[in-house]
């Protein structure tokens, strides 16, 4: 049953990235990071409240921290899946999983683990071959730029996922993360708004606006069922579940944007969603009790 809350939270952040894609024609990237933080600080203000938790946090940078490298991460899968395929911004999203591979392999006595470390390596080297193949299509219509910057997004979400780690340890409760995260999403909104403009209302597509708040609702919803999933579920089969986000991704990129992708930028996305089950399998071998990563 747990599996099942993350195949939905999947499918959340997947809806949430179709609303991304249309608004991204009448905002700007700081502006929907804005706008996404607003709504889920509102949001997130509600559960706080219904569950009767406090905001009060004794950890107030580690916060700072976690929000900082989440909205990086954050503006630019917004930034990519604005100028990719909406299956391949997915993909190099969901190569987080690769990267904690790549830092567990490159930092393994940091967490206390001197075995060997091939077998994951061979997964991260996987991965960034499955990158390659993906990335290739793209570069022919200039949009290698925009890749780079998915990519980057996916290592965001990989040193987001060891901070979550971090705030877990220190007691903190994920509704009070998910709430800081929604708030450093609107400052940096803001301030990016400042130098690079606010769009008019009266200048925007109805039809791009009434995905505003919409992707919000989406985003904290897709946290909580992840969060669930992650709580009660057996970690190593939680997460493998969450590739499924990139299957939605494929079949909303099709239905609805008519993104045409060449075989071999499927083949490079199967191959990275392999590597990534792989590395979930063997990471959590290493470590035994991971945590939700957040979009």
């Amino acid at each position: 049953m747990q599996a099942l809350w993350m195949v939905l939270a999947s499918f959340w952040f997947a809806l949430m990235a179709v609303g991304i894609k249309y608004a991204s024609n009448s905002f700007g990237t700081f502006e929907l990071v804005f706008y996404r933080g607003l709504v889920s600080i509102v949001f997130m203000g509600i559960v706080v409240r219904a569950s009767g938790s406090t905001l009060r946090t004794p950890v107030p940078m580690m916060h700072v921290w976690r929000s900082t490298i989440g909205v990086v991460s954050l503006g630019s899968w917004f930034y990519a899946i604005a100028h990719l395929p909406l299956a391949t911004a997915m993909t190099l999203n969901y190569m987080s999983g690769v990267w904690v591979a790549a830092f567990v392999v490159g930092g393994a006595l940091l967490y206390g683990k001197e075995q060997p470390q091939g077998a994951l390596l061979g997964t991260v080297l996987m991965g960034f071959v499955g990158v390659v193949m993906t990335l290739r299509p793209t570069i022919d219509q200039n949009q290698l730029f925009a890749g780079l910057i998915g990519l980057l997004s996916g290592l965001g979400a990989a040193l987001a996922y060891m901070q979550v780690t971090a705030l877990g340890k220190a007691g903190e409760p994920e509704e009070r993360t998910v709430f800081y995260f929604s708030v450093g999403s609107a400052i940096v909104g803001a301030v990016g708004i400042a130098f690079t403009g606010f769009t008019p209302w009266s200048e925007v597509d109805w039809r791009d606006a009434a995905w505003v708040i919409p992707i919000g609702v989406l985003a904290s919803m897709g946290q909580w069922c992840m969060t669930r999933a992650y709580r009660k579920g057996a970690t190593l089969v939680v997460a493998s579940m969450q590739y499924s986000g990139i299957v939605f991704g494929a079949v909303f990129s099709l239905a609805l944007f008519g993104d045409q992708i060449p075989m071999i930028g499927w083949i490079g996305i199967t191959i990275i969603v392999a590597s990534g089950v792989l590395a979930t399998v063997l990471r959590t071998r290493l470590l035994p009790h991971t945590p939700a990563e957040e979009h």
